[in-house]
């Protein structure tokens, strides 16, 4: 069914199915991005990478912090949360880019283990899942509103809408964000000139709003502490972006610049505008209050589509559906992708078996299909609040292996991520996250009073930046690497790691970093050859075994 385990002895030890060999399609689904496939500029790559951002959850989520906390502490709330994911997306997002790994291989190298990062795939395959279904959601809302569609067909609508363009992979998803770029750009300010033209003082209006609830317009340490645990919640679109960002071409010394420029931008950059919407979203539910009343206020169609109508009358409406469609169809996209990517990432590992990253697209889009049916808009809050808590536990792990262990020597210097090489579960991050994330949770639910409550993300965070160095220095780092890599790790000599070899097993051509030295197959087998097999018996790691002598054969030119 996912690739034919062959042993001939003539032909390759194992075949994979059509969707699963064709790269076109599969984007180097479970690999590493060869350098040859690499062929996008800094710029195009930036530019699709950011494509990801025009999702409206952003107005949803800023709408409900200020709506239940006010303007003082949901700006505040906002902004802290803001500045905690650029800072911790810039070392993710320059790691990906400069190993040519996606989120899930970067975790397993810093800290995590071959199988420790399961749970991380899964907790990433939820992020995507949550968020298309939370922009699917709005969405539906909109063909509601424009044409009176049925919500429960409106979410089958906007789930079959990306399919066409997710199962081609990033050619076609750079060209979608790219062509449709300008269209979106000009849809987002446009809500926001009209109201400058016709009610400018709507704007001071709502520096003083004090919410719906009785917050006040005065600074709350519980309001900033919730309103910054659902803004959080956002932590693991670093993960979306890094799944673009494995596409950079190599940094030399002629596009550093440029490399660094587009790295920041579409890493953790992302979040500049985000809170930017944020806030926009929150002002537009304010501005509308009056008009459509709470719940519609939520839902981010309605409030667009009262701030454009007293310029645009009778066509405020169209033009606010063609806004919404354009902006779910760019960010659900890159949800179904990465989500395909994650839940691949983690079957592989479970099941030693591949039937291509296109089937994972139809997983995702599956179970986001039946959240939304199941009403998931309705409890945004509550869904967001509680996922920082995991998520960020599980971000501030592999963020402090990145910052603190490899330049202090306590972890490897590189980011090794293929099965031959790795433990299966590294104590360092995979017990820091679990560790953080388990405290948090229990903090979220009251445990230790409001106020912790409140700032529960926050405590998950401080926990695992902690946790990860002390653990790495505890264990002496030696959970890392279960043998030295030397195929293309620091001390295997290699010169040209761009240079490519046959894999010995499906008989085809990965460059260097995507090799192992397989004891089982006596030669070299690529990472995914080595992932799926499952009569090795990890012989590679056993007492005694020693490096394999590969004889590699290079492709001819």
């Amino acid at each position: 069914m996912t690739e034919l385990a062959e042993r001939t002895s003539t032909g390759p030890k194992r075949r994979y199915a059509k969707l699963a060999a064709d790269e076109d399609s599969e984007d180097y689904s479970l690999r590493y991005a060869a350098s040859s496939f690499r062929r996008w500029s800094p710029f195009a790559v930036a530019t699709t990478a950011l494509g990801g951002i025009a999702y409206l959850a952003d107005f949803a989520i800023g709408a409900s912090i200020v709506l239940v906390h006010g303007f003082s502490s949901a700006v505040l709330a906002i902004g802290i949360a803001a500045l905690v994911i650029f800072l911790t997306g810039i070392p993710i997002a320059a790691a990906c880019a400069r190993y040519g790994v996606d989120m899930d291989l970067l975790t397993r190298g810093a800290g995590f283990g071959y199988f420790g990062s399961t749970l991380t795939s899964l907790i990433y395959a939820s992020f995507t899942v949550i968020f298309f279904a939370l922009e699917g959601s709005i969405m539906a809302q909109a063909f509601q509103l424009a044409f009176g569609l049925p919500l429960a067909l409106g979410y089958l609508l906007t789930t079959l809408i990306v399919l066409p363009f997710v199962l081609y992979g990033m050619r076609a998803l750079a060209k979608v964000q790219l062509w449709t770029q300008p269209v979106w750009l000009v849809g987002l300010v446009l809500p926001f000139v009209v109201v400058l033209a016709t009610h400018p003082e709507r704007f001071a209006e709502f520096a003083s709003f004090g919410g719906t609830q009785g917050a006040g317009s005065g600074l709350s340490l519980t309001g900033v502490g919730l309103g910054a645990g659902v803004a959080l919640s956002l932590i693991g679109q670093i993960g979306e972006q890094a799944d673009y960002l494995r596409f950079m071409p190599e940094k030399t010394a002629a596009n550093r610049r440029s490399w660094w420029a587009a790295v920041i931008a579409a890493g953790p950059g992302w979040v500049v505008l985000g809170a930017l919407k944020q806030i926009g979203g929150a002002f537009l539910a304010f501005c509308a209050l009056g008009v459509i009343g709470h719940a519609a206020a939520l839902e981010p169609i309605a409030p667009y589509v009262a701030a454009v109508r007293p310029v645009f009358g009778g066509l405020a409406l169209p033009i606010a559906a063609l806004f919404v469609v354009i902006s779910q169809i760019k960010i659900n996209t890159t949800n179904a992708y990465s989500g395909s990517l994650s839940f691949a990432n983690f079957f592989s590992r479970v099941l030693h078996r591949h039937p291509g990253r296109a089937w994972y697209v139809l997983v995702n889009c599956g179970i986001a299909l039946v959240l939304m049916e199941l009403g998931a808009f309705a409890f945004l809050n509550d869904i967001l609040g509680f996922y920082s808590n995991v998520a960020i536990a599980w971000i501030g792990a592999v963020v402090a292996d990145l910052v603190i262990c490899k330049p202090l020597g306590l972890s490897p210097p590189y980011v090794e991520f293929k099965r031959a090489y790795l433990y299966a579960v590294n104590p360092v991050g995979f017990g820091s996250m679990v560790v953080a994330s388990v405290v948090s949770v229990v903090a979220y639910f009251g445990a230790f009073g409001p106020v912790l409550a409140a700032w529960s993300p926050f405590l998950a965070l401080l926990l695992a930046v902690v946790l990860v160095p002390l653990t790495a220095k505890l264990t002496g780092g030696r959970y890392y690497l279960a043998r030295p890599n030397l195929v293309s790790g620091p001390d295997s000599g290699a010169t040209d790691l761009t240079a490519t070899h046959t894999c010995t097993v499906c008989e085809v051509d990965y460059e260097l970093p995507d090799l192992v030295d397989c004891a089982h197959h006596g030669g070299a087998a690529c990472s995914l050859c080595c992932t799926l097999e499952t009569a090795c018996g990890q012989a590679c790691q056993r007492p005694g075994a020693g490096p394999v002598s590969l004889t590699l054969r290079p492709r001819p030119e």
